[in-house]
């Protein structure tokens, strides 16, 4: 069948319905094969190409005329050159096809009572001196003066015994499998 360009109602050349119809009939089956295998059979970017080959045919109808040549050659190429541009293009390599978009994660607290769990039992653990050093400073937020006034001891006792309380603490968390 010869594809001819027809005048469309807004004053632009354009291929009629039937001879799209036709194009389509006459060579979707292989150009879809085509974009699949070019794709790496990746049935979305397939279409893609598939949908954006027909679209410049139908924006260039003159290139569809048989007489100088082969339309099927001519979406071959196109399809090709639509799935080169697609490799070079940084979001060809970046997206990812899926029909269920991924659920985004609720924060209900669980982990986080869990950690206090976790850290609470490791207190327990360390010595009275220690637990009392951390808790002072860190759980209750007095300042190094005002732990060293609270537990009657001296200033720089306080940021030693938080030292090594820290470093104690450290090691049962990870005695007990935390890793952060």
């Amino acid at each position: 069948m010869k594809l001819v360009p027809k005048k469309v109602g807004s004053g632009k050349k354009g291929i009629d319905d039937d001879l799209m119809r036709a194009l389509h009939n006459d060579h979707a089956s292989a150009l879809w094969s085509f974009a699949l295998h070019l794709v790496g059979g990746d049935r979305s970017r397939a279409e893609d190409v598939v949908q954006e080959t027909l679209l410049r045919a139908w924006r260039h109808p003159r290139v569809l005329d048989q007489s100088q040549g082969s339309a099927r050659a001519w979406l071959f190429t196109v399809a090709r050159r639509i799935a080169i541009d697609g490799w070079r293009t940084a979001s060809w390599r970046t997206e990812i096809s899926t029909d269920m978009p991924p659920e985004r994660p609720i924060g209900d607290g669980t982990d986080r009572a869990i950690q206090g769990w976790v850290v609470a039992e490791a207190l327990g653990e360390l010595s009275a001196a220690h637990r009392e050093v951390l808790l002072l400073c860190f759980f209750h937020g007095h300042s190094v003066a005002d732990a060293a006034a609270r537990l009657g001891i001296a200033p720089g006792t306080v940021k030693s015994r938080t030292h090594y309380a820290l470093r104690a603490l450290k090691l049962v968390l990870e005695e007990k499998g935390v890793t952060q």
